[in-house]
């Protein structure tokens, strides 16, 4: 009777056991940290770069000038006023000043002076000269001329001879000063020397003006700015600043003048990288015959980047940085490599790389720094 008991309470055991349902624990489920990322990927192109940038720029003048006086006078006349065109040699402020007409008459007076001078030097040259070669056709014969008496004569026609120089340098000496004198009075004068537009005029008759006022700081009498020709002036930045060529052809707009485009070739290049900037002064000749572009404006250059030899493409989402470097993710026999990458010129959405690479290698066409070096990539061709 009891073995018959305990065979049923084992028979029930069994049959509550073969109902239940046992969950499996946590620490005996699989991680993702080994398993594959899909990726769409895109090859590295080899091709040489040509295309175009957009680089701001200054028109600028192609000549300008300050003008200020040379000499110290009052400004007797101004003939002209901001937006005045001016000509070349055209005479635009008269200066009056007295003084130098009394140095000027003075100056006169010194040359009519040393050429009387050399008149009478010269007739006292004559006479002994004269004298001199009497005395010596006489002493030919003997005892008519004492010896002493022919060396008195002969050393008083050389003395007179060197008179007669000094009054010849003294004469062109005070020649000279006149000269002096009537440069400076040309100088009140003041002509454009240049065809240009007056930009500024700062001073009004009556004003007392002098080499002075010429210092740095203060203000110019006109200041003269040629509209004819001008220089566009283009910073160049220094990865673009290989390849340029004077007489290179190019493109340039004006927001003054929105839809039209306009052709200067280069003409000077700086051939000298700014440190602070670490651009290249390049300019272009633009001729405005018309006077359409003001100088001071400001242009949007199509600037040409030309290479002679072949470099590589990625995409540039391909491109990715974790704030540290900047790198391309390269699939490698199924895994993922980031590759330290220098960036270049982007164009169409392509970004020219520099670094260990090569045509042909795969990189991830999307790259993220959360794709980690060693990760094995399912490939998806882009």
């Amino acid at each position: 009777m009891k073995a018959h008991m305990a065979v049923f309470v084992f028979s029930l055991v069994l049959g509550g056991c073969s109902g239940s349902t046992v969950q499996p624990s946590p620490t005996n489920q699989v991680g993702n940290a080994g398993s594959s990322q899909q990726a769409t990927v895109a090859s590295v192109e080899s091709q040489k770069l040509d295309t175009t940038l957009t680089l701001p720029a200054q028109i600028l003048p192609y000549e300008a000038v300050d003008i200020y006086p040379k000499v110290t006078g009052f400004i007797e006349t101004i003939s002209v006023d901001r937006g005045s065109r001016v000509h070349a040699g055209e005479m635009i402020i008269r200066l009056s000043a007295p003084e130098l007409i009394a140095q000027r008459t003075q100056a006169e007076a010194g040359v009519h002076s040393a050429e009387a001078q050399l008149a009478a030097a010269r007739a006292k040259l004559a006479s002994d000269r004269g004298t001199y070669l009497h005395l010596a056709a006489a002493a030919k014969t003997p005892g008519v001329v004492a010896g002493n008496d022919l060396l008195v004569a002969e050393q008083t026609a050389a003395a007179d001879n060197a008179q007669v120089e000094a009054a010849a340098n003294n004469m062109q000496a005070a020649r000279d000063s006149l000269h002096s004198v009537t440069q400076l009075e040309s100088y009140l004068e003041i002509r454009a020397p240049f065809d240009g537009v007056v930009t500024q005029r700062n001073l009004h008759p009556g004003a007392l003006v002098g080499p002075q006022s010429g210092q740095a700081g203060a203000p110019p009498m006109v200041r003269i700015e040629s509209l004819i020709r001008l220089r566009v002036t283009v910073p160049v930045p220094e990865a673009y600043a290989s390849g340029v060529q004077e007489g290179q052809p190019v493109t340039f707009s004006v927001p003054a003048y929105p839809g039209r485009t306009y052709h200067a070739p280069v003409a000077r290049i700086s051939h000298d990288i700014n440190q602070n900037t670490r651009t290249m002064q390049v300019e272009l000749d633009l001729h405005n015959a018309d006077g359409q572009i003001t100088p001071g404006t400001f242009a949007n250059v199509e600037w040409p980047i030309r290479r002679s030899y072949p470099t590589l493409f990625v995409p540039s989402s391909a491109v990715t940085t974790d704030l540290q470097r900047t790198f391309v993710i390269r699939v490698h026999q199924g895994k993922a490599e980031w590759v330290d990458a220098k960036t270049g010129v982007t164009v169409n959405g392509k970004t020219e790389v520099f670094g260990n690479l090569q045509p042909g290698d795969v990189v991830v066409a999307n790259a993220t720094d959360s794709i980690r070096s060693g990760t094995p990539i399912s490939v998806q061709v882009k």
